[in-house]
């Protein structure tokens, strides 16, 4: 453990000028005169010098004259007040009627429009859709406001993030009502990838069936990577062949990003021969090379599935093959040895990353924090976190849930609360995992009536609770024997139809 204290080289670079401005360099003049006198001596027969003329006297210089002093002006009638003010008495202009008042009421309208977008783009960062939906409906609204392609499709995206793909249909077909945007390709992908990441698959290939239909947003290469994506998540591979098909049909060519999506559902079905087989089609074509996240996926699959010999293996492969890593493949790395509590190479990874001058970003943090987190070494784990603070990273959802989950298994329940409130303070976006590291801490706290209003506000919060969700509260309740409760929660997860993977937030947020 005590080799996590890293003393972070700063680059400190300080100049030392030379010189003296002090009292070494100052300047002296000397000024001197000098006066001949000559004296005649008097003297028997001596001559007396003659007295030398007197000088002429100057001239009187003529006296310049100054201009007349200006004229002062009155503030009272004459007699009245005795009082005069210095300023002179200008001509005087005739006013032009409210430009200023024009010119400001233009300023402050201009302002308020950009306020009110820049909030928008704000809470859409911040991944906020709640509050990004009052403000774009706010918006649209005004007549001045014309919404672009580009912010329905920033909003299609956050929903869909969100778990709210149906709100993101009903935005859908306001647009196309309201005419002012017509539907493209990238908005029906936008919708897509919505249904795609909440593992909806009918609703997501009737989107693909409205689109081929469409004379103009007929699919494309994005498009079909994400229903892939879907399909490889949820096992189903043959209809990932059919989709191959239909891009072949169309002339559409798979690019890498397809393929990496490919690879990444062989490994995780443990489908190893024919990820193999992708791998090497990569290599042997001619413009679908295996990238930086090709290796970043073949090294996150085997570092997982704890295969460590094969994961170093594939990154001594990739980097022969001419792939330079990045700072996302030194966080999978630190990742994967953190989890497998090797913290000599955890450690020697992020000094490598320091040496090749590779920032440290919040992700590098979560995944040293995560590392403490999961063995209940809250002092290392408060270490990371403050050094975090420290450099001024900016914490996430992943990062307060390691610090929840690191708390409850230490057994410091208190800092639970305290970290709540710190995920408060710092605006941080609540998903499904916010909401289950707080549960799960709940359960381990034995505090059952907190557990359910967690779940509760969970709910009337507008997050749909997940597999991960319902595990741990069943769990819970089996451990207490309340067997009316579990069938309470079976009940309300069927008509919930919370069928979400585990991991998907996880997976949200690495896109």
């Amino acid at each position: 453990m005590a080799s996590w204290a890293l003393i972070c080289p700063g680059l400190n670079l300080h100049r030392s000028f030379g010189g003296d401005d002090g009292g070494g360099g100052k300047f002296k003049v000397f000024c001197s005169s000098a006066f001949g006198n000559q004296r005649g001596r008097r003297g028997g027969g001596a001559a007396v010098a003659p007295k030398s003329a007197p000088p002429p006297r100057p001239q009187k210089q003529q006296q310049q004259r100054r201009p007349p002093a200006p004229e002062k002006k009155r503030h009272w009638k004459e007699g009245e007040h005795p009082g005069v003010s210095d300023g002179v008495v200008g001509d005087r202009r005739s006013p032009i009627k409210n430009v200023k008042k024009r010119s400001d009421d233009r300023l402050n309208a201009k302002a308020w429009a950009c306020t009110v977008t820049e909030a928008l783009s704000d809470r859409i960062q911040k991944k906020q859709w709640q509050e990004a939906l009052e403000v774009f409906e706010m918006l649209r609204r005004q007549p001045f406001y014309a919404p672009k392609e580009g912010t329905y499709v920033k909003l299609l995206v956050l929903l869909g993030r969100s778990g709210q793909p149906d709100r993101a249909r009903e935005l859908f077909d306001a647009m196309v009502e309201e005419g002012g945007c017509g539907p493209t390709t990238e908005l029906y992908t936008a919708l897509l990838s919505g249904y795609c990441r909440n593992n909806l698959l009918d609703e997501a290939f009737a989107v693909l069936a409205e689109m081929k239909n469409h004379p103009v947003c007929q699919p494309d290469v994005f498009t079909y990577s994400s229903l892939i994506k879907l399909c490889v998540d949820t096992s189903n591979f043959d209809r990932v062949d059919q989709l191959f098909e239909e891009m072949s049909e169309r002339l559409i060519v798979p690019n890498t990003v397809t393929h990496n999506i490919i690879l990444s559902g062989y490994g995780k079905a443990g489908l190893f021969d024919k990820m193999e087989e992708v791998l090497v089609k990569m290599l042997e074509s001619t413009n679908c090379k295996p990238d930086v996240w090709t290796m970043n996926t073949i090294i996150s699959l085997f570092g997982n599935k704890g295969q460590i010999d094969l994961m170093e293996r594939w990154y001594e492969k990739f980097r022969g093959y001419g792939i330079e890593p990045e700072t996302r493949t030194f966080n999978i790395l630190i990742g994967v040895y953190g989890k497998q509590r090797r913290y000599d190479k955890m450690t020697a990874v992020m000094e490598y990353m320091r040496k090749l001058e590779f920032p440290w970003t919040t992700s590098t943090y979560n995944n040293v924090i995560e590392a403490f987190a999961d063995v209940g070494d809250a002092k290392h784990m408060e270490v990371a976190f403050e050094q975090m603070r420290a450099e001024r990273m900016r914490v996430d959802t992943k990062t307060v849930c390691c610090l929840i989950n690191g708390y409850g298994n230490a057994g410091l329940f208190h800092k639970v609360v305290s970290t709540i409130q710190l995920a408060e303070r710092s605006e941080v976006p609540k998903n499904a995992s916010f909401y289950n590291a707080v549960i799960s801490a709940c359960a381990k706290a034995d505090d059952l009536m907190e557990m359910e209003r967690v779940f509760k506000r969970m709910k009337n919060g507008g997050v749909l609770p997940n597999e991960q969700t319902f595990s741990i509260m069943v769990e819970t309740y089996k451990k207490e024997g309340m067997h009316d409760k579990v069938y309470d929660l079976e009940l309300e997860k069927q008509m919930m139809g919370a069928e979400t993977v585990d991991g998907s937030d996880e997976r949200e947020e690495a896109a």
